[in-house]
């Protein structure tokens, strides 16, 4: 991507805007495959879609969906363990203590988290096949609301004041807490009049970071400080005293709700030998009825990926059964 970038474009800020997606998909823009440039085309050739209501809107519309057709949720409900029989084939699940017979089973959780699930010796991948992948980033993510408008910025906004390369260094080779982060902010109640009263802001602030890296209150606390004093100073504006609400997501996060593989928040990173078939496999070779499908298999993170992983996977699963 940084090859092909610097080829055709001269500017400073534009080469930063365009490169800055890469830091998401796992890897250094001069380590990523140019083919992943489509990214940058579906912000700015294709344009960036809000759904009204929010990204859950989304949920709920493919929950009503799947009810209508038959699907039964069962929410709040932990899988502590799959069950095989002697043919290696899944015949049940352990949810909440209580067992449950399945015919098959399709994970849309984290790939590795899942695998620890089974018996050690129907599992695909070893822990050290997981602890030689490059992963992509985990992230700091702040929700804020303040009690009033804000100026000088839009509903998308890139915060690239400090370098690119540095930042880039501090996630994928020596992976530490950035000194001076670039981060993204949203404000989608500038678009979506649902998301905030009248008068007032709301905000997401994501610095992405490299996953396992140490977590604490006092940590978040001393970045969230960093970049709201940035905020105020690029837009000339007070909003420390207007902040009456403050929430944080980070690596310790990302790990208790999501059981993700080191706290990451993308998945695999999107390297040369980690895209397409070098991915993890949809399907088991060890389990006859197992199927994976999100960011960690095929074809990679990112809602629409992991959307497509869910097509693919039911298409297998029609397929073979």
């Amino acid at each position: 991507i940084r090859k092909q970038v610097r080829k055709n474009i001269k500017s400073n800020k534009l080469i930063q805007i365009l490169e800055f997606p890469v830091l998401f998909l796992g890897a250094k823009p001069s380590n990523t495959p140019a083919f992943y440039n489509f990214m940058n085309y579906a912000d700015f050739g294709l344009g960036t879609w809000h759904p009204i209501g929010g990204m859950y809107k989304v949920v709920e519309g493919m929950v009503a969906l799947a009810e209508s057709l038959g699907v039964e949720f069962r929410t709040n409900a932990n899988v502590e363990k799959i069950i095989t029989d002697a043919t290696n084939k899944v015949s049940g699940l352990v949810v909440n203590g209580e067992q449950i017979d399945a015919d098959l089973v399709l994970s849309g959780a984290d790939y590795h988290h899942t695998e620890t699930l089974l018996n050690e010796n129907v599992r695909q991948y070893s822990e050290n096949y997981w602890s030689k992948k490059t992963f992509a980033p985990s992230s700091l993510l702040f929700y804020v609301a303040f009690d009033k408008k804000l100026t000088n910025v839009c509903h998308h906004t890139l915060f690239f004041d400090s370098d690119f390369d540095v930042h880039a260094k501090d996630i994928y080779d020596t992976p530490r807490w950035p000194d001076n982060p670039l981060f993204y902010a949203s404000f989608p109640s500038m678009t979506d009049d649902s998301f905030a009263p009248e008068d007032c802001e709301a905000a997401t602030f994501l610095i992405p970071l490299a996953p396992g890296l140490e977590d604490t209150e006092e940590l978040r606390e001393l970045y969230f400080k960093k970049i709201i004093i940035r905020l105020e100073k690029l837009t000339n504006q007070d909003v420390q005293k207007n902040i009456i609400f403050k929430k944080s997501f980070c690596v310790n996060d990302f790990v208790e709700q999501y059981n993700s593989y080191k706290g990451n928040a993308y998945g695999l990173a999107n390297t040369l030998f980690q895209t397409a078939f070098l991915r993890p496999k949809i399907k088991s070779n060890k389990v006859a009825n197992l199927y994976f499908t999100g960011q960690l298999t095929v074809p990679g993170p990112g809602v629409p990926p992991a959307l497509i992983s869910g097509k693919i996977a039911s298409d297998l699963i029609t397929k073979n059964q």
